[in-house]
């Protein structure tokens, strides 16, 4: 009985696997290569007259460019590299939370029928807000960590064979990654579903789903992209979707809190060694997502009742 429940689980995972396989290994490959180039260096000089904005120097956006490119760690290596004051990494740090690795996971969230532009708009403008609003809380403060920026080589400056080697690595790291997470994790899921202990779940979760404006076909998912990030939650979603389609409008409201908090474990963790307090940013990132999240919720659901006031009408006439 067991052996078929994971089975069935098993086979979920390597569908799920596949299909976000064929969104991360392309955008992989692609970043690979742009990182050898000077793109990311004339995004950063695009990205430097913003940084006064959120009481960041120019060289910040070395930092912000890396994150919203690749990801958190090639961020948090930069931010190792330049001299930056507490508050400074503080404000990074929340910034960086809200938008990453947006090549990957905005691929992701276009598979599952949303629109780029605004996951991208979303995720850019509360990363700009919510620093600019961190910037007038903290003020200046002093603590600064030392050093300097060194760009990568680029493609023409690098071995065939290395060159090679690095993307290989990179892509297989990244496909190794996605199925040791997401295979589990749907098996896990099929034995949950299958006893019924995800039923009782998303009965307990409703109240929080209501307040969001999702329903209790969310909680998995909304459950999933916390603890193990947007596309590994992404991929819960496609298979709940598989099984029971997702209204277009639920489905923004959920990648709406998940952009803005998701994989929180992980994601929290990695900041630490900057000295940043994880409690603070884990706060940070889950009282956005829940306002956002409300306030998105209740601008469609007020935009709604008209329409549904004027076609009762015309029904009664």
């Amino acid at each position: 009985m067991l052996q078929g429940v994971l089975y069935r689980g098993w086979q979920s995972g390597l569908r799920t696997t596949w299909v976000l396989g064929k969104v991360i290994v392309p955008i992989t490959l692609i970043v690979s290569l742009l990182k050898h180039t000077p793109v990311i260096e004339w995004i950063v000089h695009l990205f430097a007259p913003l940084m006064g904005l959120v009481g960041l120097p120019g060289e910040a956006a070395i930092v912000l460019a890396l994150g919203f490119i690749l990801n958190l760690y090639a961020a948090i290596g930069a931010m190792f590299s330049l001299a930056l004051t507490s508050p400074e990494i503080l404000i990074l740090c929340v910034m960086l939370s809200f938008c990453h690795n947006l090549f990957v996971e905005t691929a992701v969230a276009k598979r599952l029928g949303l629109n780029a532009l605004i996951v991208v708009g979303v995720r850019i403008a509360m990363a700009f807000l919510g620093g600019a609003a961190l910037h007038l809380a903290l003020g200046n403060a002093v603590g600064t960590v030392a050093g300097s920026y060194t760009h990568l080589a680029y493609l023409w400056e690098m071995p065939v064979l290395t060159l090679l080697g690095e993307i290989g690595w990179t892509m297989g790291k990244a496909v190794g990654q996605l199925a040791l997470i997401v295979i589990p994790l749907m098996m896990i899921i099929q034995v949950l579903k299958e006893r019924k202990t995800l039923d009782r779940l998303a009965l307990k979760m409703t109240p929080l789903m209501r307040v969001l404006g999702l329903s209790e076909h969310a909680a998995i998912p909304f459950l999933a992209g916390i603890w193990f990030g947007l596309a590994y939650g992404a991929g819960v979603i496609l298979e709940a979707s598989r099984e029971k389609p997702m209204q277009k409008r639920e489905l923004y409201l959920l990648m709406v809190f998940l952009v803005l908090c998701h994989a929180v474990v992980e994601d929290t963790l990695i900041f630490l060694p900057l000295g940043v307090n994880g409690w603070y940013l884990l706060a940070i990132r889950l009282l956005a997502a829940l306002v956002v999240t409300f306030l998105l919720a209740r601008i469609w659901r007020a935009k709604k009742q008209p329409a549904l006031v004027a076609e009762s009408k015309s029904a009664v006439s």
